[in-house]
């Protein structure tokens, strides 16, 4: 899940919220969207091996 800070950054959250805190776990922040979807990409497949 990716979401556009203020600040013009991307940032990519868990699609899954985090039991102790309530919140999604930050994944990293990058500059562009392009980036930030390379690493989903590579998250999910990290995940599945």
């Amino acid at each position: 899940m990716i979401r556009k800070l203020s600040s013009g950054e991307y940032r990519l959250y868990s699609r899954k919220l985090n039991p102790k805190t309530g919140k999604r776990r930050n994944l990293g922040t990058f500059k562009s969207r392009a980036a930030a979807e390379k690493h989903e990409r590579a998250v999910q497949y990290f995940k599945r091996h």
